[in-house]
């Protein structure tokens, strides 16, 4: 088995098209070395950080924190599972909230397609005359509120 894989191999190999291998390559998240004919050659490694990458962005992970979470891998080496188990702790917290909102959206949203929206008093979505405008932007009832957004009606809650 070879150790370098051209552009084409990774793609097929990590279902990235090679036009996002060579973005991914320009914004340093993944590394290729150069043939004296100037084409490129990946480490088969590299398939473990574009496999990283792409879960990453599937679950709402910025590019730019991607590229700063693989630059606290080590270079030399493959990251080992300690480096992975590291990496993924500093995004738990994130991730358990981003569960948390989508199971309150699954759930809220059941009630609402199952009642059609003939109920807009209950509606998660409703914002008749665009009331809730002055409390800043978004889905103000679905998305949570930090502490310093909390209204006078919420401690009555």
């Amino acid at each position: 088995m070879q150790d370098l894989l051209t552009i084409g191999e990774l793609s097929v190999r990590s279902g990235v098209a090679p036009s996002a291998l060579r973005y991914y390559e320009r914004l340093g998240l993944i590394r290729a070395d150069r043939t004296g004919g100037n084409q490129r050659r990946y480490a088969r490694a590299e398939l473990r950080r574009v496999a990283f990458i792409r879960i990453s962005q599937q679950v709402g992970v910025s590019l730019e924190e991607i590229r700063a979470a693989l630059e606290s891998l080590p270079e030399a080496r493959t990251p080992s599972p300690q480096d992975w188990a590291r990496l993924s702790e500093t995004w738990r917290g994130r991730l358990d909230e981003k569960i948390r909102l989508l199971t309150k959206l699954r759930d809220d949203l059941d009630g609402c397609i199952g009642c059609g929206c003939l109920s807009l008093q209950r509606c998660m979505l409703n914002n008749p005359g665009d009331t809730l405008a002055g409390e800043g932007p978004g889905a103000r009832l679905m998305l949570p509120r930090a502490p310093e957004e909390s209204t006078p009606a919420d401690s009555l809650a």
